[in-house]
């Protein structure tokens, strides 16, 4: 019995096989990685564009606000959030295209690069909100800046929560990165 030979670049059917069902599990791990993005990035962006609160001082009929617009910073959160949202639930669809035609290199090659752009985005956002949260939480004495968050509990609660929906959204886009490259490669 004489053995086939088999030429370069050529496959046979039994490294295939696994190969089509790899690349199907990324793209179910794509669209689970994106669904959980979707919800963080919805969460976070709701939770700080939602977030105020009022302080009455008894010995002065004086009201404090805080409300996130107030600061630039945390308005740029919010924004960018929103545009990371509202990408990951347009891009959806593109994912869902992958378990139909799981050899698609060229949008796979366009989600690896918006992904990065909005990956970007979302880190800067959350890096900016992460600074004024800071100073919130603990103040700077070199400066004058007072911690507010004794006085703002429920203000200062809300702002790091929508910090930690962020963050975890970053590492779902990276990791949907990472799979796309993976996904990429194997092709």
């Amino acid at each position: 019995m004489k053995a086939e030979a088999v030429e370069p670049g050529e496959a046979s059917t039994i490294i295939a096989a696994p190969k089509r069902g790899i690349n199907r599990g990324i793209s179910i791990a794509d669209l689970i990685l994106r669904g959980v993005a979707v919800i963080g990035t919805f969460a976070s962006a709701l939770a700080m564009g939602t977030t105020t609160e009022t302080l009455t001082i008894f010995a002065q009929p004086i009201m404090i606000r805080a409300k996130y617009n107030d600061l630039p910073s945390l308005t740029f959160f919010v924004i960018a959030n929103s545009i990371v949202c509202g990408y990951l639930v347009l891009s959806i669809p593109l994912s869902i295209s992958h378990f139909i035609r799981r050899e698609a290199r060229i949008t796979r090659i366009i989600l690896v690069i918006f992904d990065t752009a909005m990956v970007e985005l979302l880190t800067a956002g959350a890096s900016a909100a992460t600074v004024v949260v800071y100073l919130a939480h603990k103040g700077n004495a070199n400066a004058n800046w007072l911690a507010i968050c004794q006085q703002f509990n429920n203000f200062c609660g809300r702002l790091s929560g929508s910090l930690v929906g962020s963050f975890a959204s970053i590492i779902m886009i990276m990791l949907m990165i990472i799979a796309s490259a993976v996904a990429l490669s194997r092709h």
